[in-house]
């Protein structure tokens, strides 16, 4: 069985340097958010949601250099914020909202939906689009309805979300070190 999965795994990533232009040109203008002094948030469901805050933590923490930290934040983690918009306007506005409350034009928004069709997440880029916020859809399968929305879709081809999540995270931490090389002296 091991064999087999890892098979399966390694089957997904031969995808990914087709995909490396569109995949090194985000990551470069993420650097560029954060270098004129916007800040990157981010979402999803789910392991997603788990795959957004691990993004934010390499941006706060650190990725491999100590450096200051850059602002980021992850959507899913404030649970006083979630239910209260939950409980207020549904749970199609929870992300939408703190978009709007958080986001500023110079921003960017990452939205991660293995389906591509989470309607929280489609609700937040829209309202990021219309605060003039980058959007970046880290998607899977065909890339649902957010492909088609988000300035950049980066789409992993893929039937599995476990194969999709592996993926994802290896794109978020490309983009970490791309940001790290860009900002910091001398990496």
């Amino acid at each position: 069985m091991f064999k087999d999965v890892w098979q399966r795994h390694v089957d997904c990533f031969q995808q990914l340097p087709d995909m490396a232009e569109t995949i090194d040109e985000t990551g470069a203008r993420l650097a560029r958010v954060i270098a004129a002094g916007g800040k990157i948030l981010i979402c999803g469901n789910g392991g997603s949601a788990a795959d957004a805050q691990h993004f934010a933590a390499e941006l706060i923490g650190r990725f491999e250099k100590e450096r200051a930290s850059w602002p980021a934040i992850a959507l899913t983690t404030d649970t006083s914020i979630l239910t209260a918009i939950g409980n207020d306007y549904g749970f199609a506005e929870i992300f939408a909202r703190q978009v709007q409350g958080l986001g500023r034009k110079g921003d960017a928004l990452i939205g991660i939906s293995t389906s591509g069709h989470s309607e929280n997440v489609l609700r937040a880029v829209a309202m990021a689009k219309s605060q003039g916020l980058f959007t970046v859809g880290l998607l899977g399968k065909d890339g649902g309805l957010l492909k088609a929305r988000v300035d950049c879709p980066v789409v992993i081809a893929n039937p599995n979300t476990a194969r999709i999540q592996e993926a994802h995270i290896f794109i978020l931490h490309f983009w970490a070190l791309c940001i790290e090389q860009t900002l910091v002296a001398g990496a």
